[in-house]
């Protein structure tokens, strides 16, 4: 039997495995983090008609001679994945996630885990973030004060309905603005703001300024009892307006504690400092002529919270954003390195796993060790070239078709050995 034919035969077979793979690759064109492949080729065993000769002596006058080789055909050496970076698209939706650089997302799918470049993430009922085939993404928790380990076991990344923020304390109030200088001896301006005791209760405070003297204010701060409503007087200090200072400030500079009682909350004997700003600051309490601007500007307590919204940076911390206007860290998103990405196995649904020749996963924070960052709300496209996929596509029509002619052929010839007889 011809040679030609079995080579035909098995250039028929792979040139067939080539419009698969295109196929494929077409077929997936919108799909999310798909990464094209490509067939390579390579020539099977030659069978050997003639072997080398060894060159003669210079005197026998004869030279060597090549082999002479006659090839069985072809045969696939390998289908590559290309893991070039995909174009991203903006959809809007915060649990879409995009790799920019190298990396998987890691994903727990039973009891295996496994790798994806496909950001579509969900919540669950559990709270959990899940890609579309229910595949839970991992990573790391925070603790109750926000810190997150890297260096721990990666988990199941959630973000549980109800999920709240401690209340926090008042320590610290700023007050700021302009005393009018003009004003009229005994004239009182009151600022107020809200402050959280212990329990996070709010606690309406006043500050009330009144004008003793030239240049020469006090200040009383006063919380309402609990039980009465009525003022309770918790803390008192004198200001004096230097206006020969550079530049012009309260001298000495203003020193307020509240110490808060029992009676107007659950404070702990603990006190709250006031601050009205070094004389440079633009916000610092100041003595002018004109309006009075007398406010309070900031306070650094907080009630119980509750989760509202949140973020994912680059760096794949995901950042809760609570009712009381705090945000805190809830966890960080997960992504595995390999040393050879194309070297992990396929498993559908766009998941990969990771094979004897891909490395182990290098699990680690985005942005570091070689891996890329996260980008939100958008998702990596699929990054098939279709111009290039309908050239490979004519080229493998072509390779087909040639090799169908030589079977053609080689068959021609075995007819007429046939017909040698009549």
């Amino acid at each position: 039997m011809l040679r030609s034919m079995f080579s035909g035969v098995s250039g028929l077979r792979s040139h067939q495995t080539m419009m698969d793979v295109i196929g494929n690759n077409i077929a997936n064109v919108n799909t999310v983090g798909y990464k094209s492949a490509s067939v390579v080729f390579q020539d099977l065993l030659s069978q050997t008609i003639r072997g080398a000769g060894v060159p003669g002596q210079a005197a026998d006058g004869v030279g060597g001679t090549n082999p002479a080789q006659v090839g069985l055909g072809v045969k696939i050496a390998g289908i590559t994945n290309n893991f070039a970076q995909g174009a991203s698209q903006l959809t809007g939706r915060s649990t879409d996630l995009s790799i920019q650089g190298d990396g998987f997302f890691v994903v727990r799918e039973g009891g295996q885990q496994l790798y994806t470049r496909a950001g579509s993430l969900n919540f669950d009922a559990l709270g959990r973030l899940t890609t579309a085939d229910g595949s839970v993404l991992q990573g790391w928790a925070a603790d109750a004060n926000g810190v997150i380990n890297p260096n721990a076991a990666v988990g199941d990344v959630s973000m549980p309905l109800g999920q709240s923020t401690a209340p926090t304390k008042t320590g610290n109030v700023k007050v700021g603005g302009n005393l009018p200088s003009d004003a009229a001896v005994g004239t009182q301006i009151v600022t107020s703001l809200t402050v959280y005791d212990v329990q996070g209760a709010p606690i309406d405070t006043k500050f009330t300024f009144a004008k003793t003297g030239p240049d020469a204010w006090t200040v009383t701060a006063t919380m309402p009892d609990q039980a009465t409503q009525a003022p309770v007087t918790v803390g008192t200090a004198n200001l004096t307006w230097d206006p020969n200072a550079t530049p012009p400030a309260f001298n000495p500079a203003a020193a307020l504690t509240l110490t808060p009682t029992a009676a107007t909350g659950s404070w702990s004997g603990s006190t709250i400092a006031v601050d009205f700003g070094p004389s440079g600051d633009a916000q610092a309490l100041r003595q002018f002529a004109g309006q009075s601007s007398v406010a309070a500007l900031s306070q650094d307590g907080a009630a119980l919270g509750t989760l509202q919204s949140f973020t994912i940076g680059q760096d794949g911390v995901v950042t809760g954003v609570f009712s009381n206007g705090r945000t805190r860290s809830i966890g960080q998103i997960a992504l595995a390195g390999f040393s050879n990405a194309s070297g992990l196995e396929k498993t559908g649904s766009s998941l990969y796993r990771a094979s004897v020749n891909s490395g182990l996963a290098q699990i680690g924070q985005a942005g570091s060790g070689g891996r890329g960052t996260l980008s939100g709300s958008t998702l990596e496209m699929s990054n098939v070239d279709l111009a290039q996929e309908f050239t490979n596509l004519i080229i493998a029509q072509r390779g087909f078709q040639a090799n169908s002619r030589v079977i053609t052929a080689s068959d021609e010839l075995l007819q007429d050995l046939v017909n040698l007889k009549r």
